[in-house]
């Protein structure tokens, strides 16, 4: 399983996502263009000593991630979280080389995204609330499907 950002706009979520992905060994793709310099001390402020932890894959676009996953054949299910998901998030089973794509903490992701998602996957929330942080969407979904796949790091 890995965590794919498109376009993140916030450079604490994006130290969030480091230090998430490096903790429980899981590979970060990050799409660009970003809304901020990616080499910001504020990511490593926020990645603390995790960042040379995790690994993490840069592509400078989205055409330049799906070049990239289709060049050296990545299998895996591309997994949107995103409000406007079909599928809720306690009735998804997750794949061991799901992608879990992530879009941008302003505006989601574009049409042309969306449409190249294999499946859209909604947290439920209470009437009235809009949507969860966009790191802590990602925390819950990945800690699913690492549960499903038996795919948590094996600690002492």
């Amino acid at each position: 399983m890995r965590l794919a950002l498109f376009e993140p706009d916030i450079p604490q979520n994006l130290g969030a996502f480091i230090r998430l992905a490096a903790c429980l060994d899981v590979p970060l793709d990050i799409i660009e263009p970003c809304g901020f310099p990616v080499d910001d001390k504020r990511i490593r402020r926020a990645a603390m000593d995790y960042y040379d932890l995790a690994t993490i894959g840069r592509y400078a676009s989205w055409a330049g991630f799906r070049r990239a996953r289709l060049e050296r054949r990545v299998p895996g299910r591309l997994v949107l979280l995103t409000t406007k998901g079909a599928a809720a998030l306690p009735d998804v089973t997750f794949q061991a080389d799901d992608i879990l794509l992530l879009g941008r903490e302003s505006a989601g992701v574009p049409a042309e995204v969306h449409a190249a998602a294999d499946v859209r996957v909604r947290i439920p929330l209470r009437p009235g609330a809009r949507s969860l942080n966009v790191a802590l969407a990602a925390a819950m979904v990945l800690s699913e499907g690492l549960r499903q796949t038996a795919g948590f790091p094996r600690g002492p």
